[in-house]
C-alpha cells in the first residue's frame, strides 16, 4: 500500500514538469537563397543547376558536366553495375587461383607496338635536354601484358585490373585515351581452346553476377537507355560462344550481298563494318575469331607455322552492340623463334629481357585483355563508351 502510494506521487511529479524545449532549427527557403546577399549588401546571382531532374536529358549533354552527372539516376546505376562488376571479376579471378598482379603504370615497353603512346617526362625544366628522367623514354602503359609474363613464370596464373593509355586521335565510341583493362596470363596453356574457355567463363560468371546483385539499376539502363537488351544479354549468355577462323570470316564477307567501304580481303585487318556483318550472320552469338595473320599481330604471338597463309595463334572475341571485346594469344614460348623475329623487327637489344624469360625456363603459356568499358558498354546496352567511365579522357577533352 505504501509502496503505491509513492508510486502515485511519483507519476504527479512527472507529468507536472516541463518538458524540455528544442531549440528551433534553421531553416532556409528556395525564396531566400535566390534573396542571398553577399557582404557588402549586393544581391547575390544564384545560378541554375543545368541537370533538370524531371527532364530526362541525353547522355551526351550530361558529358559535359562530369562533376554532377553522377548525381543523375542513369550515372549512378551506371556507376554501381561497374562497381559491382569490379568485385565480380576480382571474385572470378580469385575463385579460379589467380594471382593479383599490380602492373606498373610508367613502362619503358610498348606493348602493342603501335606507338600511339604518351611520354612521361617532369614538367619542371630542372633537367637537361638531351637527359630523361628515368635514363630511358618513359611512357604510360597500354598494356600489363608483358609484365604479367613475367609473373607468370613464377605463380602459373596471374591477372591485373588497371588503367591503361593510348594517345589515339579518335572520337569514335568505342575509344578513350584513359581505359580499364582486364588482363590474364595462364602458364602451360596449349591451345587457344583452353584460353577461349576462360574467356567465355570469365564474361558470363561476371555477368551473372551483375544482373544477381543489382537487378534494379541494369533493369533502369535497361528501360531508359537500351529497350531489348535485357533479351539480347540472354541470348548471349544461354548460347555457348562460337568460334570461326580469320580466313573463314573473310570468306563469309567476300560472299555477302552487302557492299563494304573497306573491301574484305585476306591479310587486312577486319573493320567496324566486317564485326557487325559476322555478328549478324551469327545469330548475334558472341563468335571468337581465331588464327590471324601474322603480319597484322604484335611479335609475341605464337607462330602457327602453317606454310604460305602464316598465321599467329591469336583470337579475338566479337559480341553484338560492340564488336571486340577481348583479344589473346598463345604467346611465343620458343627461343629461337623469338629471337629471330626480334632480330628481323630490329628490337633484339631492347626486349633482351623478353628472351631471357626463355633462355632461363619457360612452359607454353597465352593471355588475354578484356577492355572493361567495352564490357559494360555490351551487358548494358550503352552505345557510347564515355559514358560507362567516371571520368572520361579523349581526345580535346580532359575535364577535371
Amino acid at each position: 500500500m505504501l509502496t503505491a502510494r509513492y508510486l502515485l506521487r511519483a507519476l504527479r511529479f512527472c507529468s507536472s514538469a516541463p518538458c524540455p524545449r528544442h531549440k528551433p532549427s534553421a531553416k532556409l527557403s528556395v525564396r531566400d537563397a535566390l534573396r542571398a546577399q553577399n557582404p557588402s549588401g549586393e544581391r547575390v546571382k544564384v545560378q541554375a543547376f543545368p541537370i533538370k531532374y524531371k527532364e530526362r536529358h541525353p547522355l551526351e549533354y550530361m558529358r559535359q558536366y562530369p562533376h554532377l552527372r553522377c548525381r543523375t539516376n542513369v550515372l549512378s546505376s551506371i556507376l554501381r553495375v561497374r562497381s559491382e562488376a569490379t568485385a565480380a571479376i576480382h571474385s572470378f579471378f580469385k575463385d579460379s587461383g589467380f594471382v593479383h598482379i599490380h602492373t606498373p603504370i610508367i613502362t619503358s615497353n610498348d606493348c602493342e607496338g603501335a606507338g600511339e603512346l604518351f611520354q612521361v617526362e617532369p614538367s619542371s625544366k630542372i633537367k637537361l635536354p638531351e637527359e630523361n628522367f628515368f635514363n630511358v623514354p618513359a611512357f604510360l602503359t597500354v598494356s600489363g601484358q608483358l609484365h604479367l609474363e613475367v609473373m607468370s613464370g613464377a605463380f602459373t596464373q596471374v591477372f591485373t585490373f588497371g588503367p591503361t593509355f593510348r594517345a589515339e586521335n579518335s572520337q569514335t565510341r568505342r575509344h578513350l585515351a584513359e581505359f580499364y583493362m582486364v588482363e590474364a596470363e595462364i602458364s602451360f596453356v596449349k591451345s587457344l581452346q583452353d584460353l577461349m574457355q576462360v574467356m567465355e567463363e570469365l564474361f558470363k560468371a561476371t555477368t551473372v553476377t551483375v544482373l544477381s546483385n543489382c537487378p534494379e539499376d541494369v533493369e533502369l539502363c535497361h528501360k531508359f537507355i537500351a529497350p531489348g537488351q535485357k533479351d539480347r544479354l540472354e541470348h548471349m549468355l544461354k548460347n555457348n560462344f562460337l568460334i570461326i577462323s580469320y580466313t573463314e570470316a573473310v570468306e563469309i564477307l567476300k560472299q555477302a550481298s552487302q557492299n563494304f567501304t573497306f573491301t574484305p580481303e585476306w591479310g587486312i585487318d577486319l573493320q567496324t563494318e566486317h564485326e557487325k556483318y559476322l555478328l549478324k550472320h551469327c545469330g548475334n552469338i558472341p563468335v571468337f575469331i581465331i588464327n590471324y595473320p601474322l603480319a597484322l599481330k604484335p611479335f609475341y604471338m605464337r607462330d602457327n607455322e602453317d606454310g604460305p597463309q602464316h598465321t599467329v595463334a591469336a583470337v579475338d572475341l566479337l559480341v553484338p552492340g560492340v564488336g571486340e571485346l577481348f583479344g589473346g594469344s598463345l604467346r611465343e614460348e620458343r627461343y629461337h623463334v623469338l629471337e629471330q623475329r626480334l632480330a628481323r623487327l630490329g628490337l633484339k637489344e631492347a626486349y633482351q629481357w623478353y628472351l631471357d624469360l626463355r633462355q632461363f625456363g619457360s612452359v607454353p603459356h597465352g593471355g588475354f585483355g578484356m577492355g572493361f568499358e567495352r564490357y559494360l558498354q555490351c551487358i548494358l546496352g550503352v552505345e557510347n563508351i564515355k559514358d560507362v567511365i567516371p571520368f572520361p579522357r579523349f581526345t580535346h577533352s580532359c575535364l577535371l
